[in-house]
């Protein structure tokens, strides 16, 4: 093609970032589907008790990542073909998407830093108020009660834990047995649910700021090489 030494080196160090790129952006979709139907998240977030749900924060930040990854795939191809045919027209095409790419990250980033804690706090409230409904309804021969024992029992198994700590595993678990249904686990009863939930939901958000930041530094790297490559391409005495 057009352009030789050092811009010919950048050439194919472009095309094999953008490559990277979008088996990165392939990556984070698998990983944001895996995440969506993750055993764990997917029993806690479908409890439904008299018409209370979890919050939904959780699935709305999965359903970002499927749609950026997505989008980082078709640009990791814009990429990658525009590379190799040198065209000035998909380089700056794909320079625009990644300008945008990287803002809307920053900007997701530091918002989703800023309200890191968001999610493990909503599910502890719910969990509280689910296991609250349960032991005020322990005493009555009602569907609210089957129904919430029967979502904290989810609970429990879910995350291997009993109760909010401070001795409530116990009460959990001599009212669940007094109303039919074991709750806990007795391999369970020193472990706090709301420990579980932050644990859970930590480890969750790690994954996807680590993934993130990998995904930040080579999109760097891509900007700088499309740009170079670009400039090339345009005094390449064949162009």
């Amino acid at each position: 093609m057009g352009v030789d030494g050092c811009t010919r080196c950048i050439k194919y160090t472009l095309f094999f970032c953008n490559f990277i790129f979008w088996l990165a952006g392939g990556v984070i979709l698998g990983l944001a589907l895996f995440l969506r139907h993750d055993h764990q998240v997917k029993s806690l977030l479908d409890i439904t008790v008299d018409g209370q749900q979890p919050p939904s924060t959780f699935y709305t930040s999965i359903h970002i990542l499927i749609a950026v990854g997505a989008v980082m795939m078709v640009v990791g191809f814009l990429g990658c073909y525009g590379a190799i045919q040198e065209s000035q027209c998909l380089l700056g095409t794909f320079f625009t998407c990644l300008v945008i790419l990287f803002a809307c990250e920053v900007a997701a980033g530091i918002l989703g830093y800023m309200h890191r804690e968001t999610i493990s706090k909503e599910m502890i409230t719910f969990y509280d108020s689910l296991y609250d409904e349960a032991m005020k309804t322990s005493l009555t021969e009602s569907d609210g009660k089957v129904a919430a024992m029967q979502g904290l029992k989810i609970f429990h198994e879910t995350l291997k834990c009993c109760g909010k700590g401070l001795g409530t595993s116990l009460f959990s678990k001599f009212v669940g047995l007094s109303g039919g249904t074991d709750v806990c686990s007795n391999e369970y009863l020193t472990v706090s649910c709301h420990t579980s939930i932050n644990d859970l939901f930590s480890t969750k958000i790690h994954i996807v700021g680590i993934a993130a930041l990998v995904i930040a530094v080579i999109m760097i790297f891509e900007m700088i090489f499309s740009m170079v490559l670009c400039c090339g391409i345009r005094n390449s005495p064949v162009y």
